[in-house]
């Protein structure tokens, strides 16, 4: 049984999410791996990156916890948040939200408490701007739900669930029902914009700052058979990007602040034209500068470069990079701009690369570290 905590009160003070500034002389940034567990792993990893050389340290189990496969911070920096993507949980057919309290002296994890995510294979997590709610996207579960988190970091029981409808895309086998795959807050943190998979749309949900609750906005459908899966914003609020898992497609979007709504600018492919694999993309990340978007290609195991025009909206494919390994589903890039890692699920391996700064293209640093099937990489600024 789950044990009950007091809920924030209303003055509990406005945190950004947004990364800080890394300090001039700071030298290194910690980085914690979501996994699948089985083989290799057992829980959440953590290494620190090296924001001279790009070197990457040994990684070191920091929780025991079943499939963490995505993790995100609170914005006080004393939390950390994981969705548990399995099938049953305390015999219930669902996913799990696990809560850890972080140690600042040495980056260890404490488990705090767990809950039911009220949905199969829970594969997304997004907190709220004061550190509120938690939303949660499952993926086989048709729905997105919201959590209470508490004042000592624990995280309440699902307070609502916003089930998935709609014209199901035309990949009889990957669309086989409503998929949600992720959310992401718009600046403002007035809109939430959710993915789902299944019916090729983007959707735009109002959040009440006050209450958490989401009411339907917006909804734009991409062509059937996309598959909509990751989404991100230009650092200028004014342009987004999603990637379609199904047809490996970046479509860079035209965002209008006042009503949430979305209209898509352009589409292009994430693979190469001579490429006949078969390949699905994951990931989606600006980089902070702006200048360029990445899109992760498993079976092409690359990463899609991609130049943006801050005032159009266009975009120019540049092309692909390896990952140096195999099925790259995460990447993330580091606060400073300069370094990209790449976790390979299916090689079992986290891959840092220097990102050049005039064309965007990934050059290996030469370092390489194990980690059993990373789905999920985190820079920890606090």
């Amino acid at each position: 049984m789950t044990t009950q905590k007091t809920l924030f009160t209303l003055g509990f003070a406005t945190l950004a999410l947004a990364s800080p500034l890394l300090s001039k002389a700071q030298s290194s940034l910690p980085v914690y791996i979501g996994t699948y567990t089985g083989g290799l792993s057992k829980g959440i990893y953590r290494t620190t990156l090296n924001l001279k050389d790009g070197a990457l340290s040994k990684p070191e189990l920091v929780a025991e916890t079943s499939s963490p496969s995505f993790l995100a911070f609170h914005p006080s920096g004393k939390y950390l948040y994981a969705v548990n993507e399995d099938q049953e949980f305390n015999g219930e057919k669902s996913g799990a939200v696990s809560s850890f309290q972080i140690d600042p002296a040495t980056g260890q994890l404490t488990s705090l408490n767990q809950v039911s995510s009220r949905g199969v294979w829970p594969c997304h997590v997004m907190l709220d701007k004061a550190g509120k709610f938690a939303y949660i996207a499952n993926y086989a579960g048709g729905n997105y739900t919201v959590l209470p988190l508490l004042a000592d970091g624990y995280v309440g029981e699902v307070m609502q669930t916003v089930s998935r409808a709609g014209t199901l895309g035309s990949n009889k086998a990957r669309q086989d029902m409503p998929h949600p795959h992720s959310m992401n807050f718009a600046s403002g943190f007035k809109y939430l914009i959710g993915c789902d998979l299944g019916t090729d749309s983007v959707l735009t949900y109002r959040a009440d700052s006050n209450t958490g609750r989401l009411t339907p906005a917006k909804s734009l459908h991409l062509p059937s058979g996309t598959g909509p899966r990751h989404f991100a914003f230009h650092p200028n609020g004014k342009l987004a990007f999603v990637n379609g898992e199904l047809a490996s497609t970046l479509t860079s979007l035209r965002y209008t602040a006042s009503t949430g709504e979305l209209t898509p600018i352009q589409a292009l492919s994430t693979l190469p034209k001579d490429f006949k694999g078969s390949s699905t993309t994951a990931e989606t990340k600006v980089h902070p500068s702006g200048k360029f978007v990445y899109v992760s290609n498993r079976g092409h195991d690359s990463i899609a470069v991609f130049t943006v025009n801050a005032d159009t909206g266009a975009i120019t494919f540049m092309g692909n990079d390896s990952t140096l390994g195999k099925t790259p589903r995460n990447f993330n890039i580091d606060p400073s701009g300069k370094f990209l890692i790449a976790g390979n699920q299916d090689s079992n391996s986290l891959v840092s690369f220097r990102i050049n700064s005039t064309t965007g293209r990934l050059t290996p640093t030469g370092s390489k570290v194990t980690v059993g099937k990373p789905v999920c990489v985190r820079f920890y600024t606090k």
